[in-house]
């Protein structure tokens, strides 16, 4: 499809939007955001139970299909330019989705914060090139404003060769992020030495950084841009650290010590209870 700056076409690409896992929570703020500005997206998901109030209450078009088969997802995509996929965790649903993209000629975009699927989505980069299609995981808040400091500072210091983040949260997570956190506490955190993901040495697990309020306790976290700003910044050397009360911290330092049980069937399940519980 070409985009021209008539009206007509700004129309023909608000109707060829396809939102994936629009029952979201996130995915819902789009849509709301998205109909102000006149747009129709379609909506899209795996339970049209979820889906139908949804897609009545604001007047657009559904489609209910799974994304564990491209074939399928490159069907489904009859007529869509450009998908965003709010569906996490992405690690189940950015594949298939992204490979049906590609076979449908439709460009991909996704909210992840997740350090597999960006280099997962990286290694399509030549099918998706081939295809002219565009794939862009992480265009939510994750990693955005952190990965434009990181470039800031790598123009401001070009010379760098170690960068360490470190965020403070003011909010809840999502149900989504939530889940992603729980599936992912067994495995630990993650850096990326000299250009390669590797899992954070237990010296790396924690340490004082001051906010803005006196020296808080953080923890390192196997966040996005222990991905992405290595290709933002060409910087070998990268940790991302996190400011976590003490539950958290224990929950995480348990997770280290035994993760054979926090990953296990009926331990995931617990928590998995606790967060669609709110």
């Amino acid at each position: 499809m070409r985009f021209g700056n008539s009206t007509e076409h700004t129309r023909a690409m608000h109707r060829d939007i396809l939102i994936y896992g629009a029952n979201g929570y996130t995915a819902e703020l789009v849509i709301e955001r998205a109909v102000a500005a006149g747009a129709t997206p379609v909506l899209a998901g795996r339970t049209e139970a979820k889906l139908r109030p949804l897609a009545e209450r604001f007047g657009l078009a559904l489609r209910v299909f799974p994304v564990d088969d491209p074939k399928v997802v490159a069907k489904n995509l009859a007529g869509i330019a450009v998908v965003l996929n709010c569906a996490g965790p992405f690690v189940r649903t950015a594949g298939g989705m992204a490979a049906g993209c590609i076979r449908a000629g439709a460009h991909y975009l996704d909210i992840t914060g997740e350090i597999d699927v960006f280099e997962a989505l990286a290694a399509l980069d030549t099918a998706a090139a081939a295809a002219g299609v565009m794939l862009m995981p992480g265009a939510g808040f994750d990693v955005v404003p952190s990965d434009c400091l990181a470039a800031h500072l790598k123009r401001r210091l070009p010379d760098a060769t170690r960068l360490t983040l470190a965020f403070q949260a003011v909010w809840s997570p999502s149900h989504g992020t939530a889940t992603t956190m729980v599936e992912n506490l067994h495995r630990g955190s993650r850096i990326r030495a000299n250009g390669r993901i590797i899992a954070a040495p237990a010296g790396l697990a924690r340490r004082d950084i001051d906010f803005g309020r006196g020296p808080t306790p953080a923890m390192c976290i196997a966040w996005g841009d222990v991905a992405t700003a290595y290709h933002s910044t060409g910087i070998p050397d990268i940790a991302v650290y996190m400011a976590a009360p003490l539950p958290l911290r224990w929950m995480s330092r348990i997770a280290s010590g035994l993760p054979g049980v926090m990953g296990s069937s009926a331990v995931q399940k617990l928590l998995q209870r606790i967060v669609d519980a709110g």
